[in-house]
């Protein structure tokens, strides 16, 4: 086995029935992948093909799941510098039916970018960082670790087993906070809800991550209620200076202009309005540290970088005057 985590994002209203077992559960998914890699590896362009291939899913008493799905590549910088291309997962709803992927259309899969104990190490931290949002809000991806195996069914590559995490489908998510995925770009940041705009900036800013944006809709969804209120909700965070591969340009706390210029773009926050969600973060803190020693397979010595990283975060947000100089000073001064 190849570890588990000890904590799960928090659970979202409404939230019931089969397919939530997917992410319900923190133990890992074992699984096994069976396509032509040689040729999904390769499929790296613009205009991606879907391959096919067969997910196997074991199971404790012996017998197994054998489901058809379709493959396709995803990303950006990942598709063209990892060994292994992130996927996407495509199913069939009505073969699903009453398997663990019930209601799943499409499921991302993050993927170890190569082999290796570290790559493995970059990969759980990134997991960790969607069950640390999840803890901060139910507006937030759920993620179930896996163990993949790859099956090359030419016989020509031996099986491969390593750890990947499959991320819930956008209009899962959306549907789970009674919401509908508002596929708009142009949307400022002072446009989306207040309260979420600001846990999302803060948790960037305290995982190092610039790699993202509102308007862009760059490693953002957004979603919108009945009232039409938008809200922001993140993903992929390789990029984040608490995790930083060797492939990201991270930020590390001597360079912070580059985080803070994402931070309230046009609606900026005094120490005042930012007391509660403040308070969030620090309530959160032993069970966001939880998480990291909790880890099974994450190597001792990335967790106390994590938490050394995490330390001056949480220094700087407990002094009033480096409050105001990190998210009121720096960004009035745009």
């Amino acid at each position: 086995m190849l570890g588990l985590a000890s904590g799960a994002s928090a659970q979202a209203p409404g939230d019931s029935g089969r397919a939530a077992r997917l992410f319900d559960v923190t133990t890992p998914l074992r699984i096994t992948l069976a396509a032509d890699f040689g040729a999904v590896a390769r499929d790296r362009g613009e205009r991606k093909q879907d391959h096919l291939g067969v997910l196997t899913v074991a199971a404790e008493g012996g017998d197994s799941t054998r489901l058809d799905v379709t493959l396709r590549t995803r990303g950006h910088y990942r598709l063209r510098t990892c060994q292994y291309p992130p996927l996407k997962v495509g199913f069939d709803k009505e073969r699903t039916a009453h398997t663990i992927f019930a209601h799943q259309n499409a499921l991302k899969l993050v993927v170890q970018c190569r082999n290796g104990g570290r790559w493995s190490d970059y990969l759980l931290e990134e997991y960790l960082l969607y069950h640390v949002y999840g803890l901060l809000t139910e507006r937030s991806f759920r993620v179930r670790l896996v163990e993949v195996t790859y099956v090359d069914p030419s016989g020509k590559h031996p099986p491969e087993t390593r750890r990947g995490f499959f991320v819930e489908d956008d209009d899962r998510m959306a549907h789970r906070n009674h919401t509908d995925v508002f596929e708009q770009q142009g949307v400022g940041q002072d446009e989306a809800d207040f309260s979420q705009m600001s846990v999302l900036a803060v948790f960037e800013y305290l995982a190092g991550n610039t790699d993202w944006s509102v308007g862009g809709l760059h490693n953002i969804v957004l979603i919108r209620d009945s009232s039409n209120v938008v809200y922001p909700v993140p993903y992929d965070f390789d990029w984040s200076g608490v995790i930083s591969p060797p492939y990201a340009v991270p930020d590390s706390r001597l360079g912070l202009h580059t985080v803070r210029e994402r931070l309230f773009r046009g609606e900026c926050r005094s120490p005042e309005q930012l007391v509660p969600v403040l308070a969030r973060f620090n309530e959160l803190k032993d069970s966001m540290y939880a998480l990291y020693r909790g880890q099974a397979g994450l190597d001792p010595g990335r967790v106390r970088q994590a938490l050394d990283y995490y330390d001056e975060f949480y220094r700087t947000i407990n002094d009033p005057r480096a409050v105001r100089r990190e998210f009121t000073i720096n960004c009035t001064a745009r």
